[in-house]
Parts: structure tokens; sequence; C-alpha cells
């Protein structure tokens, strides 16, 4: 009857984990942090924008990095002066740590000066960036 009892406990607290957890997923936010930090195109690898600069952390391994990269790919399509950098997480470790990247793919809204605005940790929806970008173009 114990086991029983600490089965679904575990299962309870299982379920509201992954439950809070896809909530969460993908949600751009700020982080007080993040305002601080400012990023260059030597650091990131590539250019940035002219208005705003999306950053996507990778790696080779993981799946919903390629869907980030289409919906990031299509934004930097329809909203003009924004530019797309995608960073490699394994080759970049430094870069990872400073940033505080836990999991990929996260992503970072930077403002024209290269300053982290906005961040995802996961998969983001086309109409987050979109609204992300807004506030900060």
């Amino acid at each position: 009857m114990t086991g029983l009892m600490v089965c679904a406990v575990v299962l309870a607290l299982a379920t509201t984990f992954g439950l809070l957890r896809a909530r969460r997923d993908g949600r751009l936010r700020v982080r007080t942090k993040d305002g601080m930090v400012r990023l260059s195109e030597a650091e990131l690898g590539g250019a940035l924008g002219e208005r705003a600069t999306l950053v996507q952390f990778s790696t080779a391994f993981c799946q919903p990095c390629r869907a980030t990269r289409r919906v990031l790919a299509e934004v930097v399509g329809m909203v003009e002066g924004v530019a797309h950098v995608e960073v490699d997480a394994e080759e970049r470790l430094e870069l990872v740590r400073r940033l505080e990247i836990l999991r990929t793919p996260t992503v970072l809204v930077l403002d024209a000066e290269g300053r982290v605005a906005r961040r995802a940790a996961g998969m983001p929806r086309k109409a987050d960036v979109i609204a992300a970008l807004g506030q900060v173009v």
C-alpha cells in the first residue's frame, strides 16, 4: 500500500512539473540581468541587424532547433532590418556559460546596440517573436 502511495505522489509531481515546463517552454521573457548584457559581432560570429538581431543557440542533435531556425528565418524575411545569427552551443561554451544558456534551442532578441532584450528557452512561436521584435524595434 505504501508503494502505491509513493508511486501516486511521484506521478502527480512529475505531471505538475511537465505541465509547468510546457507552459513556460518557448515564452519570450525579460530577465533583469539580460538588460546589462551586450553582445558584439565578434562574440556572435555574425553581423548584427540594423534594428534587431535574433540569436539562436543550437546543438547538432537538437530536433527543435531545426524548427526554430525555420521560424526565425520566416520572421527575418517579414521584418526589415532584423538579422538571424545561429551559434553552436558546443563550440562556444564560454559564451553559453556567460549568458547562462541551460538548454537548446535558446533564442535571444537583441536590440540595435546588441543588448539582450528578451530570451526564450525552447521553441518560440512566430507570433511571440514578432511581438518581442515590436517591443525592441
